[in-house]
């Protein structure tokens, strides 16, 4: 798809009352949340503990701590295009762990009763468990989905995003109830004064279906990321209830093979059913990936162009391979902090990136001048943030700079960054400030000619934009016309 080169200035960001209020309010309600989540946390521990006893709950806890740490580490490999914020990741498992168990322990156990009362004794634990409780779980799991697309609809570019958040939620879910279930294995071994039944469970929900919850809530958010991309209310509606449902027979199929068809039955579902199901779920996470990857790099030309970013950083900025090269040359170079200004960056890139891509497919119609805009100045803010680093840009090319250029001298004994703040001038504010004590400015050795900041250019490109900041060009001055010569789009993989 080609996407048009951006014109036009960005405003200056506000500082109006009612932002101040946002910011606070950004603030306030993430405390507010996490202690909510906290109190349900300690109502559960409190529940099972008082199931299972103390050391049900330490023995559980110990043993679920061994496969949630694979699966949380998996999920957040999936997420290295555009990282989510990790204070959403965090809330979103402890809302699996806290609120979404807390809540399913409730409804489940006076479902159970109720039907016991109705059917006789005996009928709670099976229709409890094959019919009550996936569709009792996956609702509360996949509300927090619903609950992303409804207030913070922008954290959602996609499937990759929905799958991730699904993943983390269900991780926390799966958590507490491995704490429950193992604990209430060892308190039946103890009484019994038998051995084995912890090792049992911790085999089967920890070695051999560590990513069943994961895999139901999945389908739920492959509904939220279409229905995050969409324009058509009704699709997006149908999304999410499609998930939700294929979770759920999904869950009950599991439950209902572990609980009526015994162990032969259970082995055929997992081999015949949940394996590929898995598989397949594995390979629509690679492809959405890839795809994302294409966005991406279908994007940096024309960010280039507008002189939002060098064109000697359009290999860097299109390739995971190249990102991970930049950051680790970085750090090596300039340290721990420069490396995490390149890598906020590269994040505030690939999100403008992705809004632009979902723009020009008309599934941000009413905000989209706002919101791009507001990624711009975040741009804009971590472009400087990294500029103000030593070396954050030619550490990237290693020993591969171009003919005759030599570095930076080092910089003087107390040199720090200089603060950056957002420009005072929308975007067309030149320069990234004024270099401290013993920092060659623009034009000096090093630099290249006239290069604010840009760092050197690349093997076969010529000096890089002297537009000033990571913005549009200043007025009287139009971006170059395309790319360098002999410029070639970046790998993907």
């Amino acid at each position: 798809m080609a996407y048009p080169v951006p014109t036009g200035h960005p405003p200056a960001e506000p500082t109006t009352r009612h932002t101040h209020a946002a910011r606070r309010k950004g603030v306030l309600l993430p405390v507010v949340g996490l202690v909510a989540l906290g109190v349900c946390g300690l109502v559960v521990l409190g529940l099972v503990g008082n199931t299972v006893g103390p050391g049900g709950v330490l023995v559980g806890a110990l043993c679920a701590l061994l496969p949630v740490g694979p699966v949380v580490a998996t999920f957040l490999w999936i997420d290295r295009w555009e990282p989510e914020p990790p204070r959403m990741l965090l809330i979103a498992f402890l809302w699996g762990a806290c609120f979404a168990a807390l809540s399913a322990l409730l409804i489940n156990s006076s479902a159970a009763l109720a039907v016991d009362a109705l059917l006789g004794r005996g009928s709670g634990d099976v229709l409890g468990s094959v019919v009550i409780a996936p569709f009792v779980e996956e609702a509360l799991k996949g509300s927090f989905l619903v609950g992303l697309l409804i207030w913070r609809r922008r954290e959602f570019d996609g499937i990759v995003d929905g799958i991730v958040y699904a993943g983390l939620v269900a991780a926390g879910f799966a958590f507490t109830e491995n704490i429950l279930y193992i604990g209430r294995a060892f308190a039946e071994d103890a009484m019994a004064g038998q051995s084995g039944g912890v090792l049992a469970v911790l085999l089967l929900r920890g070695v051999f279906s560590p990513f069943a919850h994961p895999l139901f809530t999945a389908m739920t958010g492959i509904g939220a990321g279409i229905a995050a991309a969409s324009r058509s209310t009704t699709v997006r509606v149908l999304a999410v209830l499609a998930g939700y449902l294929v979770a759920v027979l999904l869950h009950a199929l599991w439950n209902g093979a572990a609980s009526v068809l015994g162990g032969t039955g259970f082995v055929q579902v997992y081999v015949v059913i949940m394996v590929p199901l898995f598989i397949g779920l594995a390979v629509v996470v690679i492809w959405q990936r890839r795809r994302e990857a294409r966005t991406v790099a279908e994007q940096l030309p024309s960010f280039a162009q507008a002189g939002w970013i060098a064109w000697s950083e359009v290999p860097l900025l299109g390739n995971l391979a190249q990102r991970r090269g930049w950051r680790r040359a970085v750090k090596q170079r300039s340290g721990p902090h420069a490396a995490r200004a390149v890598a906020d960056y590269q994040a505030a890139v690939t999100e403008l990136a992705f809004l632009r891509a979902r723009i020009a497919r008309g599934s941000v119609r009413d905000s989209a001048a706002d919101l791009e805009h507001e990624r711009l100045r975040a741009l804009a803010k971590a472009r400087a943030r990294a500029l103000g680093m030593p070396d954050a840009l030619t550490a990237a090319w290693g020993n591969q700079h171009p003919p005759g250029w030599t570095p930076p001298p080092a910089p003087a004994p107390g040199w720090t960054p200089v603060p950056q703040g957002p420009p005072s001038q929308g975007y067309a504010t030149p320069g990234y400030g004024q270099p401290g004590p013993g920092q060659p400015g623009p034009g000096q050795p090093g630099y290249g000619p006239s290069s604010p900041g840009y760092g050197p250019p690349g093997p076969g490109q010529g000096p890089p934009p002297t537009y000033g900041a990571p913005g549009l060009p200043p007025r009287g001055q139009q971006p170059p016309p395309g790319p360098p010569p002999g410029w070639v789009p970046p790998p993907q993989r």
